[in-house]
């Protein structure tokens, strides 16, 4: 298994230390050849409007589209959250997503960096014991489609409870950042993930 980080910007390092701890070998992607290689794919947190940017100059952005409708297993948290959504609000004029999950995401919507937190985040998805959420200028889900599954919210502005974490098909997003908590959860479901689509297509091609 072979799992990609898609390393423009953003928390490369963590991710892969968090896969290396799941039995995962690491790429980091930059290019379209590397892209072609992996099994998987992480888009780490960072700044969403960058990471889409250098991804278009670089021609990457193509290549990865079409690799997710493909149905390469894919994992975004925070600014990955934003470029695997259908919908952004509060990015760039025209800013393109991956529409890997059927919903709408907003960005910076808990606030600006000084409002960042964390919080103890109830995910059945990855076990009992809640995981600690850190939330660095992060955005929420405000919309999902019917094939999408929520696994995570947590209280946001107004009492509402605000979604956090989602998962349709192969394609896995948090709001917060994972891999800055040493717990390796997420991270191990989206692995297990990657496993079960390759054993999928092992059975397709029999």
């Amino acid at each position: 298994m072979l799992v990609g980080v898609l390393a423009l910007q953003g928390d490369v390092r963590e991710h892969e230390r968090a896969l290396a701890h799941c039995g995962a070998v690491t790429m980091r992607v930059r290019n379209s050849g590397q892209l072609r290689r992996i099994d998987g794919l992480v888009i780490p947190g960072g700044e969403s409007t960058t990471i889409t940017k250098l991804a278009i100059d670089l021609g990457l952005f193509e290549p990865l589209a079409a690799r997710v409708r493909e149905g390469m297993p894919i994992f975004g948290s925070c600014a990955g959250m934003i470029m695997l959504a259908s919908r952004v609000e509060g990015g760039l004029p025209g800013q393109p997503g991956l529409a890997a999950i059927d919903m709408t995401v907003r960005r910076n919507a808990f606030g600006r960096q000084v409002e960042s937190f964390e919080s103890d985040v109830d995910m059945p998805a990855i076990g009992d014991e809640p995981i600690r959420g850190v939330f660095i200028r992060a955005p929420w889900v405000e919309r999902v489609g019917p094939g999408v599954e929520v696994l995570a919210t947590v209280p946001g502005p107004g009492a509402l409870d605000r979604i956090v974490a989602v998962r349709q098909g192969v394609a896995l997003a948090t709001a917060f950042h994972p891999e800055l908590t040493g717990d390796h959860r997420v991270h191990r479901l989206f692995v297990e993930s990657i496993g079960a689509n390759q054993r999928e297509l092992m059975e397709e091609e029999r």
